[in-house]
């Protein structure tokens, strides 16, 4: 199997992982957001349903963190949709505690691609990323703290994800996955660094750019 023949697997078994539970968690995290919105405005969300959704879209229009929230709700429900809730009982959840470490695995004496550790470390880099973001005043914007804080997120998460798959028997408790899921948190830590930095380039490229269209006019009077 060449190297294109891969990338398509893998690029493949991603776009599955997200067109199957796309519609299931646009609806989970929009019905998230209504507890949310029952917690912390308890007044205006609990004048019956239709408050509740004007309350929801005038919410959503204004404000900034809580579409942040949402995003968040709907990328978390990708990966427990992955994870724990499309999953089929295991007999025997500690059957292979030590997974897979690679891309090619023996089955009956021959090599079989498996594309399970890339998907478990690019699964964790939009959701750590979007968590720092979600909450980037209290995860601070040294690039240091930002890794340090979005691996340790991932791996909590990924604990919590293996640990439930083992109680609830919903696949198999893999050390493997652990890694590669903190793996994937650390780099989302780095797309958000990147990202971050290149958005204040660009708001202080365009800061320049109006400073100078309006010196412009006082210069030539």
């Amino acid at each position: 199997m060449n190297v294109l023949e891969v990338l398509a697997k893998i690029l493949r078994n991603i776009l599955t992982a997200l067109y199957e539970p796309f519609g299931f968690s646009l609806l989970l995290s929009f019905l998230a957001m209504f507890f949310y919105l029952y917690a912390y405005e308890p007044q205006e969300a609990g004048k019956g349903w239709k408050s509740a959704l004007v309350t929801w879209y005038q919410k959503f229009k204004e404000s900034v963190f809580f579409r942040k929230l949402f995003f968040l709700a709907f990328v978390t429900s990708l990966v427990l949709f992955r994870t724990l809730l499309n999953r089929s009982q295991w007999m025997n959840p500690l059957a292979d505690i030590m997974g897979g470490w690679g891309i090619w695995e023996t089955v009956n004496g021959e090599q079989k691609l498996t594309t399970e550790c890339i998907e478990n470390v690019i699964m964790m880099v939009p959701f750590s990323a979007v968590v720092a973001w979600t909450f980037e005043e209290k995860i601070g914007s040294g690039w240091k703290k930002i890794l340090w804080q979005s691996g340790k997120i991932a791996f909590i998460f990924s604990i919590s994800i293996e640990m439930l798959q083992l109680l609830l028997r919903l696949g198999t408790f893999q050390l493997s996955d652990i890694f590669y899921n903190t793996v994937g948190g650390v780099l989302g830590g780095v797309c958000y660094c990147g990202i971050m930095k290149v958005r204040k380039r660009l708001l202080k490229l365009n800061e320049i750019v109006i400073y100078r269209e309006r010196k412009l006019p006082v210069l030539l009077e």
